[in-house]
Parts: structure tokens; sequence; C-alpha cells
């Protein structure tokens, strides 16, 4: 059986990945490969409860982070590993790399209790490619939808923003072998065919 491959999605709030997802799916549907698109936090029933938690109820930091890797764990257990183990590939829409962003980064968790979160989840599990896609803070913040109610964490001031991108890129710089960063100001045609090459090349 071929062997599944896992790529994750990643950015601050108004990065625009979100705008790719879809396409870089499609692309990998039209070479024949099953894809199982997802989400995080979320992904699974109880996931997607934990998500409404998350993003919308106050809480303190260590619980924030235990509930992301509670649903984090649930997500491998019932869609990612089962998905790589048929054969089929994953796409999601953030992983652990965002903890590390917005609860290390942002909210200034300590990165070492992080580091424990993920060798007690998925020790041996890491994205085959973790698309990365930066702006510029202001550009980022310009982008963000002003007509809909927005989440906890899109409501958080500049420089949680900065320090949260500050460590997507400190990940990336520590795992370049995995990390591709898209500089996502460029226009939407240009992204898509450096994401077309991206996906040839897998």
């Amino acid at each position: 059986m071929a062997s599944g491959k896992f790529i994750t999605f990643e950015g601050i709030d108004g990065a625009g990945k979100s705008t790719h997802i879809a396409f870089v799916t499609e692309q990998l549907r039209a070479r024949g490969l099953t894809v199982v698109a997802t989400r995080e936090p979320g992904g699974t029933e109880l996931g997607e409860r934990l998500r409404e938690l998350l993003l919308h109820q106050k809480m303190h930091l260590e619980t924030e982070a235990l509930l992301m890797f509670a649903a984090r764990r649930e997500h491998l257990a019932q869609v990612i590993e089962p998905a790589l183990a048929r054969g089929d590939w994953v796409i999601s829409d953030r992983f652990t790399d965002a903890s590390f962003a917005y609860q290390g980064g942002g909210r200034k968790l300590p990165l070492d209790k992080l580091d424990a979160l993920e060798r007690w989840v998925h020790p041996h599990l890491q994205p085959d490619l973790t698309l990365l896609f930066d702006v510029p803070l202001e550009v980022a913040r310009a982008r963000l939808d002003a007509e809909r109610t927005p989440d906890k964490f899109e409501q958080e001031k500049a420089d949680f923003f900065a320090a949260t991108r500050a460590e997507y890129l400190r990940r990336a710089a520590e795992f370049p072998a995995r990390f591709r960063i898209i500089d996502s100001t460029r226009p939407i045609p240009e992204i898509r065919d450096e994401l077309r090459g991206i996906v040839a090349a897998l």
C-alpha cells in the first residue's frame, strides 16, 4: 500500500492559509490520491465541541493548552492515524505548531511544557510538510473579516500576534526540513503557482 503523507497549514489569523487549503486538496485529488481534509482544534465530534470552548470560553492558560492537546489526541486516534495507515493523505488546518505559536509564543506558556505534551501525544508522528503562510502583522490584521464576530484569539492585541508570528518563524528555523514558508503578501495566483510546484514535488 502506498504511504500516506501528512500536510499541515499554519499561520497567524489573517495570513490567508484557509484560502489555499481547498486548492491544494483539489490538486492532490486530481492526481488520484485519497485526501482527508480536517482542522484543529476539531476534526472529530469531541474535537468540535472542544473547539467551541477553546475559541470562545476564557480559561486558565494551562487548561487551554491541555484541552488543545486533548482534542489533538482524539483527532490523531480517530482521523489522522487511521487515514495515514490506509495510505490516504491528510491535510490539516493547524496542528501542534499552532500550540507552540499561540499558547507558547502568544500566551507565553513555557515551551518545555508544550514539548512534554507533544512528546506524550504524538511522540513518533510529525507532519511530512508544513506550509507556513507568513505576512506582516499589519497585513494580517487588515484581512480579518470585520463583518463577523471574532473569536477570543482574533480579539487579541498586536503584541500577541507579533509574538505568535515570531514563534512560528522560530519553529520553521528549528525544523527547516519540513517547513516551507509561503510569502502570503503576494497575489493569490502567484501563491498557487508556488503551491503547484510544491505539490508536484511531493
